[in-house]
């Protein structure tokens, strides 16, 4: 019975791929148990998924900061929040956004978009439109070398979410994304849901 009992156990925190192919607008969500500063109980918007690597935003990491800190000669008078997109060029801004015809953005998805000309981000926000649900910043990325993704999501690190963009743009959800797009995985997924990060700690 002992032995039964602890195989059982055992399964119960046994993390599987669910298999699905990462890509451009998916989201990435780590495994309960990572315990990784930066990317643990994290998720991450896939922005570019090709042969040359793959590029995110983590989603749900705010930072103590805000615009105004972040630039100097920029005078707004909204508090608008600055999320952590991951460890490498932490000093470069990026921003993800539903404003249509912006020069140089990106295209994640369908009405969703990267960067683009910031002057006219600026020039928006600072004639007063809104701006939650609509802007969210980042400072930093998250990459992954050609391959280095694929052979997460085998050794089961990751899981390829079902979130649709724009509930990502919700900043006020972001301390609950994680749970949120587990459970919107299956009852399975639900469960680990509820795992705590360090099982020692149960």
């Amino acid at each position: 019975m002992y032995i039964s009992g602890m195989y059982s156990n055992i399964n119960l925190f046994k993390i599987e791929t669910n298999h699905v192919v990462p890509a451009r607008g998916k989201v990435l969500i780590s495994e309960p148990f990572l315990c990784d500063h930066m990317f643990g109980r994290s998720v991450i918007l896939l922005v570019d998924h090709t042969h040359d690597g793959t590029m995110g935003l983590v989603l749900n990491k705010p930072l103590p900061l805000f615009l105004n800190d972040v630039l100097k000669d920029f005078n707004c008078p909204e508090n608008i929040p600055i999320y952590k997109g991951g460890p490498l060029s932490t000093d470069t801004l990026f921003y993800l956004h539903t404003l249509k015809g912006i020069t140089g953005a990106l295209s994640i998805g369908k009405g969703f978009y990267l960067n683009g000309d910031f002057e006219y981000i600026k020039n928006y926000i600072m004639q007063g439109n809104p701006v939650k649900g609509k802007i969210r910043f980042f400072l930093g990325y998250s990459g992954w070398e050609y391959e280095q993704l694929g052979r997460e999501i085998e050794e089961n690190t990751w899981l390829v979410g079902k979130e649709n963009i724009s509930s990502l743009m919700d900043e006020a959800a972001s301390g609950t994304l994680w749970k949120k797009a587990l459970c919107k995985l299956g009852a399975k997924y639900e469960i680990w849901s509820r795992f705590p990060q360090i099982p020692a700690l149960n």
